[in-house]
């Protein structure tokens, strides 16, 4: 065998390897969720987006729910009979309110139980998606976020303010007509969360979401904890299946790095301390 016939074995073996590995992959998503379902009864649906940039050809890309992930989801609904349960795990910064609208309508309206859970963070649209759920299953150190619309670059409740604190005789045309559709858009997502919340949450509990999540009292960015999200009334519990974290590391960054964080995968029993550990200096 020469060297050519061995270049030639190489870059077959180059271009089938990936495909391999990604098939076993995918092999081992479907083995778990199938696990997950038989073990909770109900149909279960992953959203995860990895909010690192990747690297493609030097340019960064991020995930974010868009109108293929709503089309996806409103497919697997619709093949969801009315008394099979919804188990939603979720993992995304956000998204297109369309599509996080689509897709927590069709949760709010099925018939049978819905949980979203929530294995580290549900941000913006993800926060919709979960108040449509029966129940939110977060894991202690999980956070949610605010849903306030954007307009560009700019908080919508924040171009509302800034117009109300100038002469309107100051304020350029464009900038009011921002200010309209700003107006507009809050109105839009606060009817939004009534209407989905409605379905599980008392009047007095959705207008105190309404007000703590759409009226700007926060950063877009803002992390509401387990705590914050009780105290707003959601239904939180923080009882995560296993299975959902072994999920998640079967949904690893693509872009070929090295982790920045290292650990031994196992858990530690109680050791006996080592002579003068855990002593602070003084």
């Amino acid at each position: 065998m020469d060297l050519l016939n061995l270049f030639w074995i190489f870059l077959v073996i180059a271009a089938v390897t990936p495909v391999i590995r990604q098939r076993m992959l995918d092999a081992s998503r479907l083995r778990l969720m199938r696990s997950l379902e038989e073990k909770r009864g109900s149909r279960v649906i992953a959203l995860i987006h990895r909010q690192e940039s990747l690297s493609f050809l030097g340019f960064p890309m991020a995930r974010y729910i868009d109108i293929q992930d709503s089309e996806a989801i409103l497919r697997a609904i619709k093949l969801t009979d009315d008394d099979v349960p919804i188990d939603l795990i979720l993992h995304t910064p956000g998204g297109l309110v369309l599509a996080a609208e689509q897709v927590a309508n069709a949760l709010a309206r099925h018939p049978a139980r819905v949980t979203v859970m929530v294995p580290h963070y549900a941000m913006s649209g993800g926060t919709l998606l979960a108040m449509a759920a029966d129940e939110i299953i977060m894991d202690e150190n999980a956070v949610l976020g605010p849903v306030d619309p954007q307009i560009g670059q700019y908080p919508a409740v924040s171009i509302l303010a800034a117009v109300a604190q100038k002469d309107v005789n100051r304020v350029k045309d464009e900038t009011l007509i921002l200010a309209e559709v700003a107006q507009k858009a809050v109105r839009q997502v606060e009817a939004t969360v009534g209407r989905i919340a409605c379905c599980h949450y008392t009047p007095e509990a959705v207008e105190k979401l309404k007000e703590a999540l759409v009226s700007g009292r926060w950063t877009h960015d803002y992390p509401i904890s387990v705590e914050e999200a009780r105290s707003l009334g959601l239904n939180i519990s923080t009882e995560m299946p296993a299975e959902v974290y072994r999920l998640m590391n079967l949904f690893p960054q693509a872009a070929a790095r090295r982790p920045s964080v290292e650990y031994i995968p196992m858990p530690y029993p109680t050791r006996p301390a080592a002579p003068g550990a855990g002593e602070r200096k003084k």
